[in-house]
């Protein structure tokens, strides 16, 4: 299934400079904490990142050339499913949707989550197998649902995290590989 986007808001663009390789970096939006995002932003605005945010309800983002929003029709996992179909190996996903990393992760995307989680080859399957027990362990009022609320802590671990990443995925571009 191809998802298409009902709406996409680009801001028009600026003058063409030189060009630079950039990295695509995708947002499941609509369970991104508002802080995750103006970290996002800001690091668009300083890094050579495209953010495509992906969302089944508008939002306000910066007027950016690199930044935009890519609306889904509503219902149940269409924007997890737009972006298993628009992410392609050597993005990023930015997602807590473990069975999203999962589909992702199957097809090379590199998924971080938003308190800083690597999902990767070598973890997804446990992390999806620990979700899935969890699930069912609420389902029969074993545990309490809900998880801790989102904390400075996990704000640093997720910037941690994402430059770590945004690094060595710009070292890995051509015109950024080491002189011999």
């Amino acid at each position: 299934m191809t998802s298409e986007p009902i709406e996409s808001q680009q801001q028009p663009s600026e003058p063409k400079q030189e060009h630079r390789p950039t990295i695509k970096v995708w947002v499941d939006a609509d369970a991104c904490p508002k802080v995750i995002k103006e970290l996002l932003f800001v690091t668009a605005d300083r890094r050579p990142i495209e953010l495509t945010l992906v969302a089944n309800h508008g939002m306000a983002i910066p007027k950016r050339s690199n930044i935009q929003l890519r609306l889904v029709a509503q219902g149940f996992d269409q924007a997890d499913n737009a972006l298993v179909d628009w992410a392609s190996a050597g993005d990023l996903v930015l997602t807590n949707d473990i069975p999203l990393a999962a589909d992702l992760v199957a097809k090379g995307v590199a998924v971080l989550g938003f308190r800083g989680q690597s999902y990767n080859a070598q973890n997804i399957a446990e992390q999806l197998s620990r979700r899935n027990l969890m699930q069912e362990l609420r389902e029969l009022n074993m545990v309490q649902s809900g998880g801790s609320a989102f904390s400075a802590k996990d704000k640093q671990q997720f910037a941690n995290a994402f430059d770590a990443w945004l690094t060595r995925a710009l070292r890995a571009l051509p015109n950024n590989a080491p002189a011999n």
